[in-house]
């Protein structure tokens, strides 16, 4: 265990019968800017436009969050073409191709892009790659809808995604060859620092971003869990299996050397995780809203006499402006 963190064992309470429990809780964690707002601009619309409102494809990935806009009125589709003509759309905070927007306005339908600022940025940054005739690396996931907005802005051929550093040695590019690169900002900071590495080492004429990609909340919260890991017995971090940026702080965690598991609710926590534990790490992915942290320290609270512990790394301040349609 980390020296900051002395070892904890559990010990009973004097005023119960119960195992204390020590829970350090990472800060930041849970909602980040864009995430409030894609959230805030559902709710906007469903003020403005009345029920329903679609939304295409999740506006966030937590499930909690999803359930919660469907009772206010939102409905969620993958496709435009499941949105009646009459009908509000929202474009979720992942980000869409180029071609979602164009055929809305084909349509003439009435929409709103909550996409995230930050994958805004990186929509741009690959708009300018193309501009210079570069052909763009994309690091990223394949299949994840963050990857599919930002591959699609560019014409097919145009971008090849990498997901590992074996896959930068199997890219059929020259040194001759034009290139760029850019990430998903929800990935790992380590995966994508060695991906990088190992594009500039095989293409040294390779241009990056002024800045990094990778999102401050994705930093700060894997930050926080290099912070609060090497201490804990076990890293609980609360998030869809979808999420992104929730596995990859389950996987920070792990490359820390402490076990780790992604939950959706506290009542996916079993009693026997807990055996032999003193010292719960805990946090939450960037969609995944405080009031789950709560539930999931209410719920240990039943099985051990618990000792919360903030482990903070950072202040998050950043807020982003909403559509000038519902900023009013």
């Amino acid at each position: 265990m980390n020296a900051a963190f002395p070892a904890t064992h559990p010990a009973t309470d004097a005023k119960s019968d119960r195992p204390g429990l020590t829970i350090l809780i990472a800060a930041p964690r849970g909602f980040c800017a864009g995430v409030d707002r894609a959230i805030e601009i559902v709710e906007r619309a469903l003020e403005k436009y009345g029920k329903p409102v679609y939304v295409r494809h999740e506006i966030v990935h937590n499930r909690f969050v999803v359930d919660s806009l469907k009772e206010k009125g939102a409905i969620f589709v993958e496709e435009l073409d499941e949105v009646p003509d009459d009908a509000p759309v929202v474009f979720s905070a992942h980000g869409v191709p180029k071609s979602v927007p164009a055929e809305a306005e084909r349509r003439k339908l009435m929409y709103v892009d909550a996409t995230c600022p930050l994958v805004s940025k990186v929509h741009r940054q690959a708009e300018r790659q193309l501009e210079k005739d570069r052909h763009i690396i994309f690091i990223g996931h394949e299949g994840h809808p963050e990857v599919i907005g930002t591959m699609g802005q560019v014409p097919e051929g145009r971008m090849t995604l990498v997901e590992t550093v074996e896959d930068v040695a199997t890219l059929p590019f020259t040194e001759d060859d034009e290139l760029s690169f850019l990430t998903q900002t929800t990935l790992s900071v380590d995966d994508t620092h060695h991906i990088i590495e190992a594009l500039e080492a095989r293409y040294p004429q390779i241009v990056g971003p002024k800045a990094e990609d990778i999102c401050y909340a994705t930093s700060n919260r894997q930050a926080a869990v290099k912070e609060l890991a090497p201490g804990s017995d076990l890293v609980l971090v609360i998030g869809a299996p979808n999420s992104s940026n929730s596995l990859r702080l389950v996987e920070v965690a792990e490359r820390c050397g402490t076990t780790a598991k992604l939950i959706q609710r506290a009542s996916e926590i079993q009693p026997e995780w807990l055996e032999g534990v003193g010292t719960v790490g805990l946090t939450a992915g960037a969609s995944a809203p405080e009031m789950l942290v709560r539930e999931v320290v209410d719920k240990l609270a039943e099985w051990r006499t618990i000792d919360e512990r903030p482990i903070l790394v950072t202040e998050e301040k950043m807020t982003f402006k909403l559509p000038r349609q519902l900023a009013d």
